[in-house]
């Protein structure tokens, strides 16, 4: 398995100021639309090497992919994996033991126990937040309820794609590093640049 450039998903989403915005792609053709300074990394869910190809293609912004199932042999063009800790265990601690030191990890996390699992189990650098059993204002509350138990000087990254300009806000006042975003709605969230004086 290749070892792939640095850390270059944890600097985009850690370096700069406010929060990082993760452009979702989840089907083909949705990739031409990360083209945008606004972006600062991209997400391919359910992935495929066709779908990575494609993304890899049209963007040099740092990819965390998450497959269905195995990870391929072949990360190429991938700079994180996304595990989902309500996996079944023994395949969780298989992937992680195979990916562990050849690419970034995150850990897509969505209640307190899986949560107190990752850090137990893994102390991973990267938690992604989500509660995809809530809509709305309850998807919002979910993630901020989760992320006092994430430890300081780790990347917290909330998995809400319909988030609005002002839970934005909240989700940056709360701490959080960044969010995963539809890549329809990138210009719509991404901060206003000052005008040059």
């Amino acid at each position: 398995m290749p070892v792939n450039a640095g850390r270059r998903f944890s600097q985009a989403i850690s370096e700069g100021d406010g929060i990082s915005l993760i452009a979702l792609v989840e089907r083909a053709g949705d990739e031409g639309l990360v083209e945008t300074e606004a972006a600062d990394a991209v997400m391919v869910s359910p992935a495929d090497a066709g779908l990575v190809a494609a993304v890899r293609a049209r963007t040099e912004l740092p990819l965390v992919a998450e497959w269905p199932g195995n990870p391929p042999a072949d990360l190429d063009g991938v700079d994180a994996y996304l595990l989902t800790v309500d996996s079944e265990r023994e395949w969780l601690e298989r992937v992680h033991a195979e990916l562990h030191g050849a690419i970034e990890l995150a850990f897509h996390i969505e209640d307190e126990e899986h949560l107190a699992t990752a850090l137990e189990d893994f102390d991973p650098e990267i938690f992604v937040l989500g509660a995809s059993d809530k809509a709305g204002e309850e998807a919002l509350e979910g993630v901020l309820d989760l992320l006092p138990d994430v430890p300081a000087g780790k990347l917290a990254i909330a998995d809400l794609s319909d988030v609005s300009p002002d839970e934005l806000g909240a989700l940056e006042r709360a701490g959080f590093d960044g969010v995963i975003v539809d890549p329809r709605r990138l210009a719509e969230l991404a901060p206003v640049e000052p005008p040059e004086v």
